[in-house]
């Protein structure tokens, strides 16, 4: 199983517009590589996407994944700004490190609560949900989407195993970034895909 991280950094509405339409992309063409996919993680935002974590498996991953890692480019007039003179947008895709084991119980603290929304009086009689946090970072995630506490504790250690992966792999995006200071813009001068228009077309 590999882990594709899709991510547009600081940029703006049109590159998180992009960046879903990428996201979409990836789940259709792994389905057309026979590859199961799960979303980890997603982060919207009012125009698009900020960032996605997918975990891809299957005897193809490799090679699908080699089509999109890199920087991609979108060439279309904003959307949004009609007025807007710049025409080019940009997302990187990166693999994250494979999941790590899973923290020991001693560098977490699990709390328990009362899961909240939708589910009738089944879902607060019983402190089901869970809130694992990971003590030397701070790193935290809350699961409530299964009946049981047992169920969501594992969950949530999957989850902060993969939210750790997510967090080394950013210190060591900033750390490269520090040493390279022009690494951006050489990347977004070689984009791996372009695609054209309101259409996407490649």
């Amino acid at each position: 199983m590999i882990y594709l991280q899709l991510s547009t950094g600081q940029s703006p509405a049109e590159c998180q517009f992009f960046a879903k339409h990428v996201f979409h992309k990836i789940c259709r063409e792994a389905a057309q590589y026979d590859l199961s996919t799960e979303i980890i993680s997603e982060t919207p935002s009012k125009y698009g996407l900020l960032s996605a974590v997918l975990a891809v498996s299957g005897s193809r991953a490799d090679e699908f994944a080699a089509r999109w890692l890199g920087t991609l480019q979108w060439i279309c007039k904003s959307p949004f700004r009609p007025k807007h003179l710049r025409k080019n947008w940009f997302v990187a895709v990166s693999r994250l490190p494979e999941m790590p084991a899973l923290p020991e119980n001693d560098e977490i603290r699990f709390e328990t609560c009362r899961a909240g929304g939708k589910g009738g009086q089944h879902v607060n009689k019983t402190e089901s949900a869970v809130r694992a946090v990971h003590l030397s970072t701070g790193l935290s995630v809350r699961v409530e989407s299964e009946r049981s506490q047992h169920a969501n504790k594992k969950r949530a250690l999957q989850l902060l195993a993969m939210k750790l992966a997510e967090h080394l792999s950013q210190q060591n995006q900033r750390y490269q970034q520090n040493q390279h200071s022009q690494l951006y813009q050489l990347e977004r001068g070689n984009a791996v895909r372009v695609f054209k228009g309101m259409d996407f077309i490649e």
